[in-house]
Formats: C-alpha cells, sequence, structure tokens
C-alpha cells in the first residue's frame, strides 16, 4: 500500500454539534432560557437513581448530578428563582429525601409543578417547594415505603422501614397542607390500586387534600414564581 492509498481512504468525520441534536433530541434547533433569565429549570424524570445503578433502559435522573446542580443555583446571584418540573414514576426514598430536604432548605423562591406523574418518593419533591403545581390529567401514587432484593426477617427489618416512613411521612405534612391522618388513610387505602395499597390522586384531588397547592400549567407556575422573585426582592430591600 503505498501514501496515495492512505490518502484515498475515507476518514471517520467527527460528529457535528447538530447531527448530535438530531440524535438526541430529533431537531436542529433546540430553544433554550435565555442567557439573561433568572429563572432556572431543573427536570426530575423517570426513575430517581439512587446507591445502585438502574439498567441502561431506564429513564433515571441521577441524584448525584442534581445535588451539585442546586448548590451551583444557591451560589449562583444569577439565577433568582427555581422551576422545578416532576414527570416521575418515584424511585429511591433517601436520594428522593435528600434532594427534597436540599431543595426546601434553599434561600431563592422555588416552584414545582407535576406534569404526568409525580408519585412514590416524587411526592416529597413535589411538596418541598414554596409553591406546588399539578397538572389536571397528572397522578401522584400514595404508597408504604417498600424494600426489593434480599430482606432480612427479624423485628428490626420491619422497625426500619416503620422509622424510614415516618421520615417520609413528617417531612410531606410538614411542607403541605395535608394532616399526617389524611396522608396515611390515602397511604394504606385499599381497593384502589389493583396490586398493592395506597391511593392514586389525580389533579384536583391532590389540592383538595391540601398536599399541592394549585391546579396548573406552565403558565401560572411560571406567573408564580415571578411574583414570589419579587416579593423576595422587596423583603431584601427593607431588610437592607
Amino acid at each position: 500500500m503505498n501514501g496515495n492509498d492512505q490518502e484515498q481512504q475515507p476518514k471517520e468525520d467527527k460528529q457535528t454539534p447538530l447531527m448530535e441534536k438530531i440524535q438526541q433530541l430529533g431537531q436542529t434547533n433546540v430553544p433554550q432560557l435565555s442567557q439573561d433569565s433568572k429563572i432556572h429549570c431543573l427536570t426530575i424524570v423517570g426513575q430517581i437513581e439512587g446507591h445502585l445503578q438502574l439498567p441502561p433502559q431506564n429513564k433515571t435522573t441521577k441524584y448525584e448530578h442534581l445535588i451539585p446542580q442546586i448548590v451551583a443555583i444557591e451560589q449562583n446571584p444569577k439565577i433568582e428563582g427555581l422551576l422545578v418540573i416532576l414527570n416521575t414514576v418515584g424511585g429511591d426514598v433517601e436520594a428522593g429525601l435528600a434532594l427534597a430536604e436540599m431543595l426546601a432548605s434553599l434561600s431563592k423562591p422555588t416552584v414545582s409543578i407535576v406534569l404526568g406523574g409525580g408519585h412514590s418518593i416524587g411526592v416529597p419533591i413535589a411538596v418541598s417547594c414554596d409553591y406546588a403545581y399539578i397538572a389536571e390529567s397528572a397522578t401522584m401514587t400514595i404508597h408504604p415505603i417498600r424494600l426489593t432484593g434480599l430482606v432480612i426477617g427479624v423485628p428490626q427489618t420491619f422497625e426500619y422501614l416503620d422509622k424510614m416512613q415516618e421520615r417520609v411521612i413528617n417531612f410531606v405534612t410538614k411542607h403541605s397542607q395535608i394532616t399526617e391522618e389524611k396522608f396515611k388513610d390515602l397511604m394504606f387505602a385499599k381497593g384502589n390500586l389493583t396490586r398493592d395499597i395506597g391511593t392514586n390522586v389525580i389533579g384536583a384531588d391532590a389540592v383538595e387534600f391540601g398536599l399541592i397547592n394549585e391546579v396548573g400549567g406552565i403558565g401560572p407556575a411560571l406567573k408564580k414564581l415571578e411574583e414570589l422573585i419579587e416579593n423576595n426582592e422587596q423583603q431584601e430591600g427593607l431588610v437592607q
């Protein structure tokens, strides 16, 4: 093989950013938030991945990716408010509670919106924000804590589960208007779910129970966040 043959061999083209966008998102021009926007959007979708890595075909939200993002949001002076969009089936309890605690402790105004579903451990994340919305057709499944895999059949295992469940109940009742008694009734209800105990709460019902503040979509959520940011700025002005 001579030098000319080598030159004639096709070179592997590096994938252009345009091709990457088409492959990942199915479109060429993806709208982004404006660089001077004071609102950051955080999406929590699929299954919340905890200490164990889920199979590659699962759509997941990795909590180790979100934690540094939330810290960066708190530190960034250009970001004045956070919009959290949820469409999750739940997942790891401790990972979900960690994210919920971080969102609840942010000093900046936060608004959450449940689109599609905010099930299981997605419930504490939804209520962790200053104000929570749910789409009219969205659902939230409330059920007891479950363990998968090898379980040691001793009383201590039940006590551990019970304490973990109390952590979830305490967090939800502290950050929403629902009472502990009502939340437990929904959690342990029989006959609502075909293969499990618990309750599937839809849109307006979640508001009626005091779990979510209001039924609404993206428009009302962004408008509310703008109001909270404005109120926050006025309070800071009074303090100064």
